[in-house]
């Protein structure tokens, strides 16, 4: 991985933690936070819709992906934080 893949990877990743945060919490998690969503749910985005039986196709999708997950983070994280 070169260092311009690098910065689009993490770039994607706080653009959907960002995504993730605003639809879910109403706010981001700073730089840092939004990039550890989004990796993390694009990881598990894309488990789920292998699961599921859905694939994605291009960047639009990727991101379609990666914003789903971080979701269903973030919703897992808060069902956690209320037991």
């Amino acid at each position: 991985m070169d260092i311009i893949s690098l910065i689009i990877f993490l770039a994607v990743g706080a653009l959907v933690g960002w995504l993730a945060g605003n639809i879910v919490k109403g706010s981001g998690f700073g730089v840092i936070g939004n990039i550890i969503v989004g990796i993390v749910g694009a990881v598990l985005g894309g488990f789920v819709f292998g699961m599921i039986g859905i694939t994605t196709g291009g960047f639009l999708g990727s991101i379609i992906m990666a914003t789903v997950g971080a979701i269903i983070l973030l919703f897992i994280i808060s069902l956690v934080k209320k037991v």
